[in-house]
């Protein structure tokens, strides 16, 4: 009786020892910061992820692309003093990045707790700490540059169409530092916010409901208390309580040194002062709960 041998094949498949270099506890924190910008503006992932943040960074551009035109289009006038939107005022505009925040921070911090991750991670190099500097340093890192792209833009053009663009430099140099530190001001706090709030929820709707819900609430709250002061030279002190606006008030501060006339806090005394102090407790609150969280996981 013949046998017919079967071909087969034999696959060496050993582990062997990484033999590269080890990077240590920075390297863990600089990988989990870079992989969380990558999940939040949808790098490596299909094109439905990638809608969201690039579309709310084309709708926070636009006001200054409508600027830039209209001051194209009057160059020629003698006496032009039209201007849709000023700098201090489109810091304004970046607050409606709220949204992505919504959107963004859970979808950064969620799935490590519902897929179980974080035992996995906390088993290298790499603290509590570590971890939610990390994810506030992406979330603040992307609404920063997305902030900040749309004031370079109305800088530039309406530089490049005013009548010498060295002159609109000199004499608007005061922006060059005022802008950045309000964006920085602004995207710091919604991040650090959106971070700690995700932190507490497995679910992803559910944390970006209760982060809306969070300053909805503290928003019609303000609204009830302060009531109808449009035309009073005196703003009220329960402005405060609206926590969405309260880097607007520190922006305030930035550029004009007061308050604005358009300001909930106008004539009210050390109302920047108050403003800052609100923006330091309501920021330290939120690394409270992200630092008790993730010690705890850590543990």
């Amino acid at each position: 009786m013949t046998t017919t041998a079967t071909a087969g094949a034999v696959y060496d498949r050993g582990y062997r020892p990484y033999d590269g270099p080890r990077g240590g506890r920075n390297a863990a924190r600089y990988a989990l910061y870079r992989a969380s910008i990558r999940r939040a503006l949808g790098i490596r992932r299909s094109w439905r992820q990638k809608v969201a943040p690039f579309v709310l960074l084309g709708i926070v551009t636009i006001p200054a692309i409508i600027t830039v035109g209209v001051a194209y289009i009057t160059r020629d006038q003698v006496n032009r003093q039209f201007q849709i939107i000023t700098y201090r005022e489109y810091v304004g505009v970046s607050s409606a990045l709220l949204l992505f925040v919504a959107l963004t921070a859970p979808d950064i911090i969620c799935p490590d707790r519902r897929q179980h991750v974080l035992p996995l991670l906390f088993a290298r190099p790499l603290t509590g700490i570590d971890y939610m500097l990390a994810k506030v340093g992406a979330l603040f890192s992307i609404l920063f540059l997305f902030s900040f792209l749309p004031q370079v833009v109305l800088f530039v053009g309406q530089a490049l169409v005013s009548d010498s663009a060295l002159d609109y430099t000199l004499d608007n140099l005061d922006v060059l530092w005022m802008v950045p530190v309000a964006v920085a001001v602004l995207a710091f706090y919604y991040a650090s916010i959106g971070i700690a709030i995700a932190s507490l929820c497995n679910r992803r709707i559910v944390a970006g409901a209760s982060l809306i819900g969070l300053f909805l609430v503290s928003s019609v709250t303000s609204a009830v208390l302060v009531g109808d002061i449009e035309g009073e030279a005196t703003g009220s002190a329960a402005a405060l309580l609206d926590i969405l606006v309260i880097p607007l008030y520190l922006r305030d501060v930035i550029f004009l040194g007061v308050q604005s006339s358009d300001s909930q806090l106008r004539g009210v005394e050390n109302g920047g002062f108050y403003a800052y102090v609100v923006y330091v407790v309501v920021v330290a609150t939120a690394f409270g709960v992200l630092l008790r969280r993730y010690r705890w996981t850590e543990r």
